[in-house]
């Protein structure tokens, strides 16, 4: 049914994958104290307390991750896999993520890091092309450079760590939306902002699938940004509502948005009159899923792309990668990866999305 297959074998490699915490278990590691939590916009915000000197105890390299914003979930859990990652190899991880989800605040956090001497960022942009100046000082310091989750431009770092295929993602929900709609109505995507990369890059193959004629029937009527604000999100999925009274299906391929719009269509008594799908934390939306306001999502495990990228930085760090097309190198419990093309950059794929539904969400709602 599915474009790329959601197998039994899928489902068992991520199972295992979702030991990005390194426990084998098939649960997501935690930490308890810190939960993978952002610190804000302080240098010394880092689970790890380094000083914001060029030496931390022990000599151990610093490797620092940026996120987008504060209070996102999906943020704090691949920080989280980031911090497990750098641990397992004796290095210092220093979590920041921005209050709010611009290039500016991003800035600001990459000047400290360089400050701090840091051995590599590996970075989520809240824009592709503006952090290019800041972290081209950066690699010009002599820090490895990374994104993750959400790519900077190719000029800006050596590798991209990738969730999974932009394509794949774009298509399938497409092709979701469609079988919740009947193949018929008006339909709506609620994003994160307007200058996320990999929101844009879904939501061009969205379109690409959308040109299919078995989609004539389906009308892309809007594409609402929430900025992956939780109040902004909920404001902008009532806007759509209020706008498009014969709206049919919302896709949200944030996690932010997602778990925002199902709050809404609850609230608002609109269970199977507007379809939910997207992307989401299966803890965050096993409420919505259980009761039909979204009959099924996607995601991959946030923690594992952490976890990979913390791997990456390493590295690069060790000097085992340099972020060239072929070169192989391992990341702990996921195994070896390889580096393969990204337009005129290269990345690292993690893996497919995996589908969550009434059948599996009590399972996964504990694990992350």
């Amino acid at each position: 049914m599915w474009a790329f297959g959601l197998t039994a074998v899928l489902s068992i490699s991520l199972l295992a994958g979702c030991g990005g915490g390194g426990n084998g278990n098939g649960k997501a590691a935690s930490s308890p104290d810190d939960g993978g939590k952002a610190s804000g916009s302080s240098p010394a915000g880092s689970a790890a307390a380094g000083d914001s000197g060029s030496g931390s105890s022990g000599g151990a390299k610093k490797f620092a991750i940026v996120f987008k914003n504060t209070g996102n979930p999906y943020g704090e859990k691949m920080m989280e896999g980031f911090k497990k990652a750098i641990e397992e190899k004796g290095g210092e991880a220093i979590l920041k993520a921005p209050d709010q989800p611009t290039a500016e605040a991003q800035i600001q956090m990459i000047e400290e890091l360089i400050s701090q001497k840091v051995d590599s960022i590996a970075i989520a942009g809240n824009d592709p092309d503006a952090l290019q100046p800041a972290l081209k000082k950066a690699m010009n310091a002599g820090i490895k450079v990374l994104s993750l989750d959400s790519a900077v431009n190719a000029q800006s770092r050596l590798v991209h760590v990738n969730q999974a295929d932009p394509e794949r993602i774009g298509r399938t929900l497409i092709q979701g939306v469609s079988e919740m709609i009947g193949g018929e109505g008006e339909i709506a995507i609620l994003s994160a902002t307007s200058q996320a990369t990999n929101q844009n890059t879904w939501i061009e193959w969205m379109k690409k699938e959308l040109e299919d004629a078995k989609y004539s029937k389906i009308k892309l009527v809007k594409v609402a940004y929430g900025d992956d604000l939780r109040d902004k999100s909920v404001s902008e999925t009532e806007a759509l509502l209020k706008s498009y009274p014969n709206l049919k299906g919302i896709i949200a391929p944030t996690t932010v948005g997602i778990a925002a719009a199902g709050k809404v269509l609850t609230d608002k008594g609109l269970k199977g009159k507007v379809m939910l799908t997207g992307l989401g934390l299966p803890s965050e939306m096993a409420e919505y899923i259980e009761s039909g306001v979204c009959p099924w999502m996607y995601l991959w495990n946030p923690i594992d792309v952490g976890y990979l990228a913390g791997y990456a930085a390493e590295a690069l760090v060790g000097g085992e990668l340099a972020g060239k097309t072929g070169e192989k190198f391992s990341a702990g419990t996921l195994g070896e990866k390889e580096v393969v093309a990204d337009g005129d950059g290269t990345q690292i794929m993690l893996g497919d999305p995996f589908k969550f539904d009434s059948s599996n969400i009590a399972e996964w709602k504990a694990v992350y």
